[in-house]
């Protein structure tokens, strides 16, 4: 049926709607693949994502590209959505798994003309509707803390033990540690008091969505806990870093998405291209005991940071690469080695 996206800024786009009517704070995604990680990926929650590339779901839906249990968007917005796919692995279309699981698009729209929108006037609230009026939305969008399962999983077995802090992890940051044969104990963040008791060899900071700031009343927890442990922050975790310990976030005027952001490894003397999701950033180390170790070619943000003494390493971009390129791979095996190195330091102190 007909429907239209409404923007905040009153600017409003005819197309074919499919499902109910939705709203969420409207973003960009630049990638021409990984539409299905994107759809699953935490991090997009209360978000509407507007899909560059023309055409999506040529290749289908599969088993095993989630990166949770269902979509975590709003809705989406796409010029084309290919409903007859085409892939060895695909199950169903992006149309069957988006209407199983009741969450709207929008097709056939000039998708080119919202992201100069979105460039223009920054991200804004947005809205897909049956109902051409103006944006119905009279407050901003309820700002949440992210929504995670309940519950302390273990998985895998090795001789590092890793604790990954539930903030809204993609499942392939699990996969990573996992095939790197490491015991990981999944926690979620509203339960880092039992932290102590599962005594694990290493921590991650996950990504998540939102605003890193309103996550404030855990910071003392977790810069106790990276004062503790050999300590990883990715994308969200990174932020929360910088946060606990003095530093300081800045909200992008559209954010960073997409699989080819170039990004300089300072220590390593060498640039790669990074896939990126988020919408706040790291406005400097701001701290003695920090420093920038990972700079964004394009706009000089700050991509990452090590402590000066302790085993701390965060990164803003997503080293799992689902989807994207897998040249940043090496964060993972970096930081396990840092986990031994402390390990062998403690042993002969």
């Amino acid at each position: 049926m007909s429907g239209y996206l409404l923007l905040e800024d009153g600017t409003s786009y005819k197309g074919n709607l499919n499902g109910e009517d939705s709203e969420g704070e409207i973003v960009f995604y630049t990638g021409m693949t990984g539409y299905q990680e994107v759809l699953t990926d935490p991090s997009y929650q209360n978000q509407i994502i507007v899909f560059t590339y023309p055409l999506i779901g040529n290749y289908g839906i599969n088993a095993v590209d989630f990166e949770s249990e269902r979509p975590q968007v709003k809705g989406a917005v796409f010029y084309e959505c290919c409903e007859h796919f085409s892939h060895y692995e695909a199950a169903y279309s992006v149309k069957e798994y988006l209407g199983k699981w009741n969450i709207p698009y929008i097709s056939h729209v000039d998708t080119r003309s919202i992201v100069k929108q979105i460039r223009k006037n920054g991200t804004m609230k947005a809205q897909l509707s049956a109902d051409c009026n103006e944006i119905k939305q009279s407050k901003c969008i309820t700002k949440k803390l992210p929504e995670i399962e309940k519950g302390i999983t273990v998985l895998g077995e090795g001789s590092i033990h890793v604790a990954l802090i539930d903030f809204g992890f993609k499942k392939s940051i699990l996969q990573s540690f996992l095939k790197r044969t490491c015991k990981v104990t999944i926690i979620p963040y509203t339960e880092l008091n039992k932290l102590a008791h599962i005594q694990p060899d290493a921590v991650v900071l996950s990504n998540g969505p939102g605003d890193p700031k309103e996550l404030e009343t855990y910071l003392p927890a977790i810069k106790k806990i990276a004062d503790s442990y050999p300590t990883l922050g990715i994308c969200l975790g990174h932020q929360l870093i910088a946060l606990a310990y003095g530093g300081d976030t800045m909200k992008l005027p559209f954010g960073h998405r997409g699989a080819n952001h170039p990004v300089a490894d300072q220590k390593k003397g060498k640039v790669f291209m990074t896939s990126q999701n988020h919408s706040y950033v790291v406005t400097s180390a701001h701290h003695k005991e920090f420093g920038v170790r990972f700079i964004n070619v394009n706009d000089q943000s700050v991509e990452g940071m090590f402590h000066q003494t302790l085993p701390i390493l965060s990164v803003q971009f997503h080293p799992e690469a689902h989807p994207g390129p897998a040249e940043s791979e090496y964060i993972f095996d970096e930081f396990l080695e840092m986990v031994l190195n402390t390990r062998r330091e403690m042993v002969y102190a």
